[in-house]
This record gives structure tokens, sequence and C-alpha cells, in this order.
């Protein structure tokens, strides 16, 4: 993908009937569209409202998106807004709609409620309860994994082809007390850590609660008829970078406890990543289907 007259070559094109006039791009904004979660149901309004409401992007559950307004256009899709001492943010920024829910209420101990009625089950949509000074308490579902590969694919073109852009926020930043999107699920900081090239601090975090293993051990990974999920960090969050075969022993490095569940950190592929340790069983000797670890540098 790549940027050509305003608009991102490979994703389809439909024009919002709301734009303003020509901007000069600053930050990324993004939101969650707090709607029903049926292909299409939230980039129809979007494009087509008596709101006065538009977005630049919307991304679908399955990670496809459409583009509504071009990059050098104002959409109508921050509000009463700021951002470091600037009003409107409409007039200098992006906007990405992530289709999903929103804040919603528990629902007689199983469900969970949004705002326009429809109730998901807790453990089919594994939503959480959370309860944050931005967000406020609530309950709330994950993105999927392909919409997070589609923010940073998406992100990724537009810092890569828009120069002034210098910063990537979530509605409720720019709207506090206003807006609760996108919700605490959204993992802002290992999104801008790979956008802008820097150290990601949960990464880092996880490193330093975790205590070391002795030298030499393994673990082999026991998922019968399926594999395991390398992630790159100790959480169920989308940030899955490997599956690892079952059976396969590999080598641990560091072992701790995050929400509640025993992680381990190892190396599988040429890296390293967390996997659930009660998948696993400790292993005393090398197997010939050990992927090693790089030697260390003297």
């Amino acid at each position: 993908m790549e940027i050509k007259d305003h608009k991102i070559t490979g994703i389809p094109f439909e024009t919002a009937r709301w734009m303003g006039g020509t901007i000069t791009p600053e930050i990324v904004v993004v939101h969650d569209t707090a709607s029903r979660l049926t292909p299409g149901n939230a980039a129809r309004y979007l494009q087509n409202n008596d709101r006065n409401v538009s977005v630049h992007f919307v991304i679908e559950c399955d990670g496809s998106v459409v583009q509504q307004v071009p990059l050098n256009r104002k959409a109508n899709h921050a509000g009463k807004s700021h951002y470091h001492g600037r009003d409107f943010c409409n007039g200098f920024s992006i906007g990405i709609e992530i289709v999903n829910p929103g804040k919603m209420q528990g629902h007689s101990g199983w469900g969970a409620r949004a705002w326009f009625g429809e109730v998901f089950e807790l453990e089919e949509h594994d939503i959480q309860e959370v309860t944050t000074k931005e967000h406020g308490h609530g309950f709330w579902m994950p993105y999927t994994e392909a919409q997070i590969d589609t923010v940073i694919d998406l992100l990724q073109v537009l810092f890569n082809g828009i120069e002034t852009l210098k910063d990537i926020v979530p509605h409720w930043y720019v709207s506090p007390g206003r807006k609760t999107d996108t919700n605490p699920l959204f993992p802002l900081e290992q999104v801008k850590s790979i956008i802008f090239g820097r150290e990601d601090p949960v990464v880092e975090e996880a490193d330093e609660q975790a205590s070391h293993i002795t030298a030499g051990a393994c673990l082999q990974i026991k998922v019968p008829n399926g594999s395991l999920n390398m992630r790159r960090w100790p959480s169920f969050n989308p940030n899955i970078i490997a599956s690892i075969p079952n059976d396969t022993v590999v080598p641990e490095i560091k072992r701790g406890n995050f929400g509640g569940l025993d992680w381990s950190k190892v190396f599988f592929d040429g890296r390293d990543g967390w996997i659930v340790t009660a998948y696993t069983e400790s292993v005393k000797t090398l197997t010939s289907r050990l992927v090693s670890p790089p030697m260390p540098l003297r």
C-alpha cells in the first residue's frame, strides 16, 4: 500500500457525505465505532448520516478497511477536542474508526449489554471488566488480531507517506471526560512502539518482573493436535508473533506471573516471546527438536 492522490492504494474508497476543507495532518486519532459488529453497519452510517459525522478510515472485525475521506480533507470525527494547546482536532488530524461495541454494562452475570441493547456473551467474546481513570468502570470487548494488524499496517503507510504526522492518540486523550474510546484493551503503547521504532514499555516491564531460569532449562509444548501461540508480551491482547507446534522443545529464558497466570519467555524460530506455562512440561535433556537460542556475545 502507498499514498497516491491523498488516498491509499489497495483500499476501497467510498466518498463520505460530510467532509471539510483542506488540512495538514499532524496526528492520528483512533476511535471505536460503538456499534454493532455486523460488517458494513458502521461504515455505511459514517459514510452517509444526518449528524454531520465522518471519518477517514473504518476497520471491520475481519481486518478489512475502507477509506471515506481523502487524507488532505477534514473529516468530522473528533468533535470538541484539544491536543497540546490546540482546539478542534478535526482541523489537523486523520481519524480511524475500529468496529467495536464500546463501553458496556454487565448483564445477568453472563453477558455485557451495549448502549444499543445487544448483549454479548462474556466468554464467547473474551469480554473483560476493567476500570481506569480515563474510561471509568465498564465491560470491554478486545479488538481482533486482524484489526490490530490492519491498524499497524495503515499507520505505517500514513507515517511513511505524510511527513507532518507526529503522534497517535485515542479519542479519550483529545476529549477527556467526554469520550472513552479506544477502550482500555487497545494496545496503544505497543502500537506506538512499532510505528515509532522504540522499545516496547510493556515488554520491558515484563522482563523486569520475570525471574531468570537456570541455564539449559527447556519446555516441551503440550497442546495435543494443535500448537501454542507465542506472544510479544504476556497478555491475551492481540500480540501473537509465532505459533509453536505440539511437542516442540524450546529453551526457557524467564518465568513470571502476570494477570494470575504463569508465563514463560522462550526462544523459538529466531526470536523470543511469551507462552502460557500451563501448556508445557519441563524437560531435563535436549532433544533433536530443540530450537537453540543464539550464542551470547563475549
